[in-house]
């Protein structure tokens, strides 16, 4: 093709004229060509063939009984210029018929030449509908359009089958596996499909083989699918840091060409396919005042599953994890296409290693997560996270004056040299006048003391053990003009409660205490053995249980003198869902 540009422009003298030429290769016209594009799909089909069958005028509900296999009547005839086209049938898959001006005020585009038949639709028309084929989720448009002359009647029918994701896409935070059925049945009208010719492509042009291999992608043709493996930030694609998470993007193709039966008659079948995937992060949310490391893992497919975390000493699986006090939550965004993971471990855990020097400790989790990808298989992530604390040791009563009983902490601050320019915090709460007076606040002109019941909202327990409680207070002074922390410290004591008690007429009550290892956990959840017996009192730190000897599950087993009874605690496992 050769094109004459002519230039115009106040710096020119004269129009100048240019010619350039460009020469371009296509590939013969198959009988049948069908694009899915990122908005559109498009089906064009040979017209004008010796083959193409005159039916009978006859009422619209009888045309096209039996779609794809259109070319039925007594009489063979090309279709000459005589005929007009009057309807299109839409097959959703109930029968839908519109004039033509109507088909085109819908949207769809419709292209009639002495040779083909072109139709473009939307892929979110109203007349498309969703068809699974081999585990992939395809938009299906089936038509057949009405040609017409004086006493006679012909059709010819045309069809697309676009994928969506659903289905069509497995993903690693390495790999990005695309799916495509090897035959789409809505396309196919026989038993009889050759696949005759593979092509893989970015953004609409075809790669060769050197260009495959040198970018890292592979192609597997199965029975069943087209697979398709592309690197996660190989070339052809690109990362973008969108909010909330960052993204990469790539737009494969694959061009299909195949035969049915001993026809002559082709089909070939282009998709180009945009692919944007979050690159999975790790997120570490710990606040080291709170003495918990809090991460955040993902955004991951619908399809991938926590199997596994490997620690340096050992595995646990998820279900352990959970057992042992790491809150291990499962989340999904608001339209549920995307899962994300969180993982609390508290520092008081064996698992965390500690390290002291320069007056810091310093807490250490080394991690890797044990993943599987229903389609892609396996993966890990790995996560090193590390918090640092001022290096607080337990209260030693001959130095600091601060010290426990059966019942209280006693906390004794002896002034500096500034006096008592300073604000206290008692756990996550100021000392306020009415909190100084519920916890008996005294101080004189050299030391100010305060008394804090070990049940106290602003005390932290940090285990149960047998029938004692191990409760920890935090005690902060801050500069209440810079908010710096002139001192900080904790007293940790162990105090011995009565946890579960038994009476003569065969009563039994019990406490459940939640320690800080799990946070979210909620006391009026809990149940006895029996779902049906929750506590009789419960707020956001104990539930309290009251049953008899004979109800609610409780297991009996008389050892010598003694019946001991046995019973589990439960938790009501209640949906969460994650608006991010």
């Amino acid at each position: 093709t050769v094109l004459n540009l002519r230039l115009y422009g106040n710096q020119m003298v004269e129009d100048e004229l240019y010619q350039v030429a460009e020469t371009c290769y296509y590939t013969d016209w198959a009988a049948r060509e069908i694009i899915c594009d990122r908005n559109y799909m498009e089906v064009s089909v040979k017209r004008a063939a010796p083959d193409d069958y005159i039916l009978p005028k006859q009422p619209l509900s009888k045309v096209n009984a039996k779609f794809g296999d259109p070319r039925r009547a007594a009489e063979k005839r090309p279709i000459d210029k005589g005929f007009k086209i009057t309807k299109v049938v839409f097959f959703t898959p109930e029968e839908r018929i519109m004039e033509v001006t109507e088909a085109q005020r819908a949207g769809y585009e419709i292209a009639n030449t002495p040779t083909r038949l072109t139709l473009r639709s939307s892929k979110t028309a109203p007349e498309t509908y969703i068809q699974q084929v081999k585990g992939v989720n395809m938009i299906v448009l089936k038509t057949s359009t009405v040609f017409e002359k004086k006493w006679q009647m012909t059709q010819i029918d045309a069809a697309a089958a676009c994928p969506i994701q659903q289905g069509s896409i497995s993903f690693t935070p390495y790999t990005i596996i695309w799916f495509l059925p090897k035959f789409i049945e809505p396309l196919i009208s026989t038993n009889q499909p050759r696949l005759l010719e593979v092509f893989v492509g970015i953004d609409g042009h075809r790669l060769s083989p050197a260009e495959i291999a040198a970018r890292g992608y592979a192609i597997t043709v199965t029975d069943l699918h087209i697979i398709v493996h592309i690197p996660v930030g190989a070339v052809g694609g690109y990362f973008k840091d969108d909010q909330p998470f960052k993204t990469y993007t790539i737009e494969p193709m694959l061009e299909l060409l195949w035969t049915e039966g001993t026809t002559l008659e082709n089909t070939r079948y282009k998709v180009l396919f945009p692919i944007t995937i979050p690159v999975p992060q790790i997120v570490d949310n710990t606040v080291a005042k709170e003495r918990i490391f809090k991460v955040l893992l993902g955004p991951f497919g619908d399809d991938v599953a926590l199997i596994n975390i490997t620690f340096p000493s050992g595995v646990l699986s998820a279900a352990d994890c959970n057992v042992r006090g790491f809150n291990v939550q499962e989340h999904r965004s608001h339209n549920g296409s995307l899962k994300f993971l969180t993982l609390q471990v508290p520092f008081t855990d064996r698992l965390v290693l500690q390290m002291r020097g320069n007056g810091y400790t310093v807490y250490s989790l080394h991690m890797t997560f044990g993943l599987m990808a229903a389609l892609a298989g396996p993966f890990s992530f790995t996560a090193r996270l590390e918090a640092q604390l001022l290096d607080i040791r337990r209260a030693e009563p001959s130095r600091t004056g601060s010290t426990c009983d059966h019942a209280n902490f006693y906390v004794l601050v002896k002034y500096g040299t500034h006096g008592a320019q300073f604000q206290t915090l008692l756990g996550k709460r100021t000392l306020s006048p009415d909190l100084a007076q519920q916890y008996n606040a005294r101080e004189n002109g050299t030391h100010f003391s305060v008394t804090v019941p070990f049940s106290a909202p602003d005390v932290v327990f940090e285990a149960v053990q047998g029938s004692s409680i191990r409760s920890r207070l935090d005690v902060t002074l801050r500069n209440p003009q810079t908010g710096r922390h002139v001192k900080d410290f904790a007293l940790t004591c162990q105090f011995y409660s009565t946890l579960t008690e038994c009476f003569p007429n065969g009563t039994i009550t019990t406490v459940a205490v939640k320690v800080e290892s799990v946070p979210s956990l909620n006391p009026g959840q809990l149940t006895l053995r029996d779902p049906n017996c929750g506590p009789r009192f419960s707020d956001d730190r104990f539930a309290y249980f009251v049953f008899t000897a004979n109800s609610c599950g409780t297991k009996r087993k008389v050892l010598l003198n003694t019946l001991l009874l046995r019973h589990i605690l439960k938790v009501r496992v209640l949906p969460f869902t994650y608006n991010g």
